[in-house]
């Protein structure tokens, strides 16, 4: 196996913590545009309102991941995911007619399953209904 085993370590530190706080303080400030602007008082009297409330929260969510990205934390989760990726790689994906004949047998055996637990059921209240005498 070509993976690494390393127990996680706590290696927060304080310029790390005030990037945590600065990426929920950018996410924050996306979502405050969306509402700010979505009053009736403080609306940009425009077609593109919407849009660009939409756009002011994906740009807050965008910059806080960024920011979030640059902690320990980031860095982890950036490694985890370029391993990902390699592992990916070693997958040996079905083919088509593979993929479709795999499908059939399980859409027949959930069938299969369906009917012979649709039986035990009926059959299972018949004898309830007969035992107590309705």
């Amino acid at each position: 196996m070509n993976s690494k085993i390393e127990h996680s370590k706590d290696t927060s530190t304080g310029g790390d913590i005030v990037k945590y706080a600065a990426a929920v303080l950018l996410a924050l400030a996306g979502l405050f545009a969306w509402f700010w602007f979505g009053m009736p008082e403080h609306a940009v009297q425009n077609a593109w309102s919407g849009p660009l409330r939409g756009l002011g929260v994906a740009i807050g969510l965008a910059a806080g991941f960024g920011v979030f990205m640059l902690t320990a934390k980031g860095r982890d989760t950036r490694e985890f995911l370029s391993e990902s990726r390699f592992e990916l790689r070693k997958v040996v994906w079905p083919t088509r007619q593979e993929a479709i004949r795999m499908t059939w047998v399980v859409m027949v055996v959930v069938i299969i399953l369906s009917l012979l637990l649709g039986g035990f059921d009926f059959a299972i209240q018949k004898a309830i209904q007969l035992f107590l005498g309705r």
